[in-house]
């Protein structure tokens, strides 16, 4: 299969530091701040045509394309594997001229019993498969079953590592707590890279987000992430600034670039480029990468598919015509 991706050094991996306390607590949000600057970016950065298009399949190149079903079958897994390799549908590769891109979604993300049969299904194709982990989505099973359940997902061959946070280290403002367990959860995926899952719909204020996102990467976390897609609110705009400006301000102080996965709730095209335009204004073209960005998405895929195909022919179609698998 042809790579898509830019052939684009990767940064130093993020290997944390000392917990800095003084850091930690000096950081806060002005709430209504980041709410109005939110709201003003799917107004501002509207973009049509052809480089609507170009954008829609930028968010393909960078979606952790992901099944989290309690009824998942080896089955579901191998057909959304087939679908990351060819995420479009072959008459729209050949309309848009884009074949010899070899365009794929950025990795596969499944639960920890799926992850042998992706990790063969996927293989040669350089899609890596990443495992949720550490109790999810609750993330309050005994920490040495946490620990191990890492492990297991890496010697199976997951490349990442999706875990969650206790967030009662964020309510407690034990950052202490929350940096020796994110700590452990880096070391044990080894080589694997970690996105910590934030749950941020559950942390009550941008404060105390903000606040967790610093602590994470503190701990080496590789990317920060949301949510589990579990919660009640998930991935939202506001929430997302709050992140990438902890990102923007770890990497200027520290040197070490941090990843971003936003996850739950973004189902549609439009608002996927709302996140990339986010994304490209407060970190830079840099970020738009799938090594330090990713959608976490089941349903985006179809939509995007949608909307390329109105691209090319001026008409809606079905869902049902653009399959997950």
């Amino acid at each position: 299969m042809t790579e898509h991706h830019e052939t684009i050094a990767h940064p130093p991996r993020n290997q944390g530091g000392q917990l800095d306390l003084d850091w930690v607590s000096s950081v806060q949000v002005n709430t209504s701040a980041a709410e109005r600057r939110a709201a003003t970016l799917p107004k501002r950065r509207s973009v049509k045509k052809q480089w609507q298009a170009a954008w829609l399949l930028k968010a393909i190149t960078v979606m952790d394309l992901t099944t989290l079903a309690g009824d998942d079958t080896e089955e579901r897994v191998k057909r959304l594997c087939r679908k990351a390799m060819k995420p479009l549908r072959a008459d729209l590769v050949d309309a848009l001229g884009i074949a010899e891109l070899g365009i794929t979604t950025g990795a596969i993300c499944v639960y920890h019993e799926m992850v042998p049969t992706a990790v063969k299904t996927l293989e040669g194709t350089g899609i890596p498969v990443a495992a949720v982990s550490t109790g999810f989505p609750a993330g309050l099973s005994p920490l040495h079953l946490r620990i191990e359940e890492i492990k297991q997902s890496v010697a199976a061959g997951a490349k990442e590592i999706d875990i969650v946070i206790s967030r009662r280290h964020v309510f407690d403002q034990n950052w202490q707590a929350l940096y020796d367990e994110m700590r452990a959860f880096r070391d044990a995926c080894g080589d694997a890279h970690v996105k910590a899952i934030l749950a941020t719909g559950e942390l009550s204020t941008l404060r105390n987000v903000a606040r967790a996102s610093l602590v994470c990467m503190m701990a080496g976390a590789d990317f920060i992430k949301t949510s589990t897609g579990k919660e009640k609110v998930n991935a939202t705009l506001p929430v997302s600034l709050t992140m990438i400006r902890q990102i923007r301000a770890f990497q200027e102080r520290t040197g070490y670039m941090v990843g971003y996965k936003p996850a739950g709730g973004i189902s549609s095209a439009k608002l996927a480029l709302s996140y990339l335009a986010l994304m490209k204004e407060e970190l830079g073209d840099r970020w738009l990468q799938p090594d330090l960005f990713r959608f976490g998405a089941s349903s985006l895929l179809t939509d995007i598919e949608r909307q390329l195909e109105h691209f090319i022919t001026g008409r809606y179609s079905a869902k049902h015509r653009h399959a997950m698998g």
